[in-house]
């Protein structure tokens, strides 16, 4: 289950609450009674590997290799060994 930022608009205190996604938001305050507002902060969400980046989905997009994530080694070796075998010819 998640944990919840919460602050009081009145007198500025501040906790964490333990909540179900489906429960509802706190709405007073447990020392003076006053309006909660919940707190907002980063979130600890890391997005690795090819197609999270704009940068990825462009290169996939226009068909260029080499320089995204998702190209392998094994094929840029393959296009390595391919091109003087080209330019002899």
């Amino acid at each position: 289950m998640p944990t919840y930022a919460y602050a009081c608009t009145q007198c500025g205190h501040r906790f964490d609450a333990v909540q179900s996604f489906s429960d509802a938001a706190l709405s007073d305050c447990p020392e003076c009674g006053g309006k909660l507002r919940k707190q907002y902060g980063s979130i600890g969400v890391t997005f690795n590997g090819g197609g999270f980046y704009r940068t990825d989905s462009r290169a996939a997009a226009s068909g260029a290799s080499g320089g995204g994530a998702s190209a392998s080694p094994s094929s840029s070796k393959s296009e390595a060994s391919a091109s003087p075998a080209a330019a002899g010819s």
